[in-house]
């Protein structure tokens, strides 16, 4: 007990009860609401992923600043001015976006519908597998390329507003239509949402891995790079000979056959039924102990 006191003598000295008035509540209401939001729209964006590991920084800070590691703490104070120069210009396509959308009005309710499109997000289904399998190997016989991204968890919004809007269902028929030569829709790459194609013709960044082939082309190089920034499925169907790649998560598995993408399209899916049950399960936690409590106070 007494070590718990000191603790808090030491380090929460500065924790205090003050009196609260009408106006703070309003005021905590009002940041609550902006930090939700900020906070849906960077887990919408690239942004999440960078901003994750910002937090597992400040997580050894802090406790570098409870056990007093002062080497730590004054590299950390000495770099703070840095780093905050640094997150501006990591966060900058995402914070000019923001302040875009701010100018326009439209701040609020496009976060309030980015995170309700993520909250209802369709997983895909095995007819939407079997129909991208076959697409993808109809147009390897006949070399006609192609770049198709599977979207998972984290939403591809910045790369689909660079294409040009599509929400159709997916089939064969169609995939290949986009990527037939000299059609509007066949340069870049198509964005799938669960079941349906939401954007076409929509840019991705390279990647600057200097260990990849010098032999891949531009198509390559781009599904590698956009798996290296979010946790996309990307499919290639390579132009010069055919052949059907997957990159995910920066490795490109190269050459594969209908069975093995099946394969990873399937393990893909599993992995959001899995997730789906974890949901359902919580759920019904939280119903069972509404029950409960209910029956206690009868």
């Amino acid at each position: 007990m007494q070590g718990f006191e000191t603790f808090v003598k030491n380090y929460l000295f500065w924790v205090h009860l003050p009196e609260i008035t009408r106006t703070d509540i309003v005021e905590i209401l009002i940041i609550s609401v902006l930090v939700y939001n900020i906070m849906v729209w960077i887990k919408n964006t690239r942004a999440w992923v960078l901003f994750k590991g910002l937090i597992v920084i400040l997580g050894f800070i802090f406790l570098a600043a409870i056990f007093q590691m002062n080497t730590i703490l004054w590299l950390a104070e000495r770099t703070l001015s840095v780093g905050i120069t640094a997150l501006v210009i990591i966060f900058q396509p995402e914070l000019r976006k923001a302040l875009e959308s701010l100018g326009q009005k439209k701040f609020f309710s496009g976060l309030m519908f980015m995170d309700l499109q993520r909250n209802n997000t369709e997983r895909y289904s095995e007819r939407t597998v079997t129909e991208l399998v076959k697409a993808c190997f109809e147009m390897g016989k006949v070399k006609t390329g192609a770049l198709i991204v599977v979207e998972r968890e984290i939403v591809l919004a910045e790369f689909e507003r660079t294409g040009i809007p599509l929400d159709a269902m997916v089939s064969n028929q169609l995939i290949i239509n986009i990527f037939e030569h000299n059609t509007p829709l066949h340069d870049g790459a198509v964005i799938i949402r669960g079941n349906r194609i939401v954007s076409a013709t929509c840019y991705l960044p390279l990647s600057d891995n200097l260990h990849l082939s010098k032999e891949l082309g531009t198509r390559h190089r781009a599904a590698v790079g956009v798996s290296e920034v979010n946790d996309s499925l990307t499919i290639v169907v390579s132009e010069e000979t055919g052949k059907v790649s997957v990159a995910e998560k920066g490795k490109l598995e190269r050459d594969i056959t209908p069975e093995r993408l099946k394969e990873r399209l399937m393990a893909n899916q599993k992995l959001f039924e899995d997730t789906g049950r974890l949901e359902k399960l919580k759920r019904r936690l939280k119903e069972h102990g509404k029950e409960t409590s209910q029956n206690g106070d009868k």
